[in-house]
């Protein structure tokens, strides 16, 4: 219940929030000291000092996320793991396997993505960057890590055209922790308990831990938890969440969670509708929400909730500066 006031108050807030930015000309959006790479209309752009560059043309990109150096940006195309020189010029295919949400090694000489694994599920491989014609490895579930690589499987194209609440619940985004130690991805060994959940595994040893859990187990919800995200130094781990509860009351839309892996408390940030948010620093983070009525990435303030336009798109990837 206090998870549904703090939900509600969000909406208010937000609700307010959005009246005002209606009206904001362009010179009010928010600047960011990182370069930022987004979507719009299925195309990679990266917003950097200011100034705004289209990288790609003829849509079907999707997950853009840079790598440690900023020198490359991994993605999705047609399913599939690219990855392209930061000023969107030479671009190859790292595998052929339909993959999902790529995340850099903080070394930069891997890249972990979901795909179909040996147990039928979703799972989670790296592929190295820098051997060429590389073969992916398992890293999740344990078990398969050994095992023959399940065959391929296909990709989709086309289709009935879901809503935003059914695409991000099988959105395999996986996020790589900056100590290289972890990973967070949707499902894990958690689905033999829960009807959907979000793990952290640990690279070394394949050991999992469900940080997020929906239906099963006692637990009388529907939902899920997806496309996590870490802060820079670690100490806190975002992810894009949605609750269908018992009751009317203890329904939660899509919203941000904000989540310390040292103490396991939870919180709300953003505002409703909020998603797929991408650490600044520890106060701000860039997040895809609704303005103008059209998908845009937005600065949102993480103590007090404050909500400013930063570029029209979805996905937002935040460049660090070392």
């Amino acid at each position: 219940m206090q998870v549904m006031k703090k939900i509600t108050a969000i909406m208010a807030t937000s609700g307010a929030i959005a009246g005002g930015l209606a009206g904001a000309a362009p010179a009010t959006a928010a600047s960011s000291s990182n370069p930022v790479a987004y979507v719009r209309n299925g195309d990679i752009y990266v917003s950097r000092s200011g100034g705004e560059s289209r990288l790609t043309t003829g849509g079907g990109r999707s997950r853009p996320q840079w790598s440690p150096d900023g020198r490359q940006i991994a993605y999705l195309k047609g399913g599939q793991l690219w990855a392209m020189t930061a000023d969107g010029g030479t671009a190859r295919r790292l595998t052929t396997r339909a993959a999902a949400g790529p995340s850099w090694s903080p070394d930069g000489k891997w890249i972990a993505f979901a795909s179909l694994s040996c147990a039928g599920g979703p799972g989670v491989y790296r592929i190295s960057t820098v051997t060429a014609k590389a073969t992916p490895e398992v890293l999740f579930p344990r078990d398969c890590r050994g095992e023959e690589l399940p065959a391929e499987p296909a990709i989709a194209v086309g289709g009935k055209t879901a809503t935003l609440t059914e695409r991000l619940r099988i959105d395999d985004a996986v996020a790589w922790s900056p100590d290289g130690a972890k990973i967070a991805f949707r499902g894990g060994d958690c689905e033999s308990v829960y009807d959907a959940c979000l793990s952290v595994g640990t690279v070394a040893t394949g050991g999992e831990q469900a940080v997020a859990a929906y239906g099963g187990g006692s637990l009388q919800n529907r939902g899920f938890a997806v496309v996590p995200g870490w802060r820079s130094d670690g100490q806190r781990l975002s992810w894009t969440a949605y609750q269908e509860g018992e009751t009317a009351a203890q329904n939660e839309p899509v919203h941000l969670v904000e989540y310390d892996p040292a103490t396991r408390v939870k919180r709300t940030v953003g505002g409703v509708g909020d998603r797929e948010m991408a650490y600044t620093d520890s106060t701000h983070g860039l997040v895809t929400g609704q303005y103008r009525g059209h998908s845009w990435v937005m600065m949102v303030g993480l103590a007090d909730g404050s909500r400013t336009p930063f570029r029209e798109g979805s996905q937002p990837s935040v460049r660090a500066i070392r």
